[in-house]
């Protein structure tokens, strides 16, 4: 390029829009931005994709150019403002762009190692060749855009504080039109943009629930709901019901394993449309129940669903196995949306589906003789696990009216588990707590943590959880607080250099969850053959040695 090119390029840059928005950036929050650009690329509980870390780091890069603008006006506003001359300012400028030149080329590759360490601990394959340059031209276009719809709400708020300060005291105005700005957002936001998403999901959920998935067909046996001799029809279960009476252990599957006779195990399950309320769902439920005479049986499951009313198999099915299939395990859906839809749209219907299904079976089971009645236990994973502890006041009342419970991968958000954690025992981790010397509720993030010594009186109760597991420990109180578990020793599966940093941490958990199924069992909110062992502690089958457990694990794991 010859200088005459070079001098007509710098003539049309200068005065240019993309000059004067260069120019209205702040040094200060540059200096912060490239800081919050570092600290996004530090390891978090789960590999992120580039794109995923990229749209993080555009966040965090952007919020961090707001906290150095923030703590500039604040210094200002106490008086300090210091009149830097020409020459300092072109020095400063100079040495910023000497951070820059070094930070970010430097963070970019120790980002791409540190994601190395992480897919290791968690069992996923690395992609390949890291695409620096991709993250950082998304993350850079991601913070523009924050930072120019942040300006945009800067203009709207003086807008109308110029218009209010015709009719009342300048301060006044200024901190109305803060607040109209942010409920506008608010509204926009929640009452419009998650409501609009939500809709579309749920008409495009509601369709796929009427499909049915390759190689699942209609249970003969009559102690599946969708049979012929049912009351529910097969085409009423939905996809995911239709799928769990479908894919229970067989009769011969399990003889063949156990040596043993074996019998069919039920399956019952209503699906949300098969009755105008949450409550005559569960009431259909119930009705499925006694038709197949499930209250007669050994062990008796009830289970709360995800979203979209998908049970996991991988904790399912063991219960079979270890009663023979002599077992019943009961459930229904309550929504067509996936969780994390659900979660958006409505966190109240998960709570009334887990309580009126508990309780409609409760009041039949409670009524039977005590020495005749099955044992009764429950189970729920992510939202289901949320849900179905509803049914609760707290673990007191759990084991009070139950024989035990697994509830899997708890959303952080969930009340209960929420209580029972902030009241652990002194000493003990957030991530594997003792509660009341661990005499009914254990903590375990695989079966082997159960063993702590000490009695284990019953009922029992199990809260299995990954250290790894982004749905486990996101909350929004990340943005602003360090939890506990980032205060005590990581657990197994987390690199030990993951640390809490303001914001930036809020973020790297949530596009975790994003991917969060996608790793090894064992780890995230992959939660599989270890259920069986954890089955077996709780209920120790009769009949069962450790060795036939083990046995059983190495099937499912196979």
């Amino acid at each position: 390029m010859t200088t005459r090119q070079s001098a007509r390029i710098g003539s049309w840059w200068r005065g240019s829009r993309g000059d004067r928005y260069c120019r209205a950036l702040h040094p200060v929050g540059l200096l912060f931005a490239v800081v919050f650009f570092a600290l996004s690329m530090t390891p978090s509980l789960l590999p992120r994709v580039w794109y995923l870390q990229a749209v993080a780091t555009g966040i965090s890069v952007a919020i961090g150019y707001g906290v150095g603008c923030l703590i500039a006006w604040v210094v200002r506003r106490c008086g300090v403002s210091p009149d830097w001359s020409e020459q300092w300012r072109r020095r400063g400028w100079w040495a910023l762009a000497v951070v820059a030149a070094v930070v970010i080329p430097l963070f970019l590759i120790l980002g791409s190692w540190w994601q190395q360490i992480v897919r290791k601990l968690v069992g996923v394959e690395d992609p390949g060749r890291p695409l620096y340059i991709a993250v950082l031209v998304v993350s850079l276009v991601v913070a523009v855009a924050v930072l120019a719809l942040g300006r945009l709400l800067r203009r709207a708020s003086q807008a109308l504080t110029r218009w209010g300060k015709q009719y009342v005291p300048k301060p006044v105005a200024r901190i109305a039109s803060v607040i109209v700005v942010a409920l506008l957002v608010v509204f926009a936001v929640n009452g419009a943009l998650i409501r609009g998403i939500v809709a579309v999901a749920e008409r495009s959920a509601s369709t796929a629930d009427r499909g049915t998935d390759e190689g699942v067909e209609q249970p003969s046996a009559v102690e599946l709901s969708g049979s012929d001799a049912s009351n529910e029809p097969w085409d009423s279960l939905g996809q995911q019901g239709r799928r769990f009476v479908a894919s229970g252990a067989t009769v011969d599957e399990i003889s063949t394993f156990t040596g043993r006779p074996a019998v069919q195990p039920i399956r019952v399950y209503a699906g949300v449309e098969s009755a105008e309320t949450i409550e005559g769902v569960a009431d259909r439920v119930v009705a499925e129940l006694e038709r197949t005479d499930a209250f007669s049986r050994p062990v008796l499951a009830v289970a709360t669903t995800t979203g979209t009313g998908w049970v996991n198999e991988s904790v399912a099915r063991p219960l079979e196995y270890l009663y023979d299939g002599n077992s019943a395990i009961a459930s229904m859906q309550y929504s067509f949306l996936p969780s994390p839809m659900a979660f958006l749209a409505d966190r109240q219907t998960p709570q009334d589906a887990g309580r009126a299904l508990f309780e409609a079976v409760y009041e039949v089971w409670s009524e039977l003789p005590e020495d005749s009645r099955p044992k009764l236990v429950l189970f729920g994973e992510s939202l289901g696990a949320y849900g179905g502890q509803d049914a609760f006041s707290g673990a007191q009342d759990m084991i009070a009216r139950i024989d035990g419970a697994l509830w899997v991968g708890n959303p952080n958000f969930t009340p209960q588990w929420a209580r029972i954690t902030g009241g652990r025992d002194a000493g003990s981790r957030e991530i594997l707590p003792v509660v009341d010397g661990a005499e009914h509720v254990r903590f375990a993030s695989s079966s082997g943590d159960l063993d702590i010594g000490g009695q284990w009186e019953e009922p029992r109760i199990v809260y299995w959880q990954h250290a790894s597991d982004p749905i486990v420990w996101w909350s929004p109180d990340l943005i602003l607080n360090r939890p506990d578990w980032l205060r005590e020793p990581r657990g197994a599966d987390v690199d030990p250099g993951v640390q809490w940093f303001p914001f930036v941490t809020f973020w790297q958990l949530t596009f975790d969850q994003v991917f969060s199924t996608n790793v090894d069992d064992g780890h995230g909110h992959s939660y599989g053959a270890d259920a069986v062992n954890m089955w077996a502690e709780i209920l120790e089958p009769p009949g069962w040695t450790d060795t036939d457990v083990e046995r059983l694990y190495e099937k499912m794991a196979g």
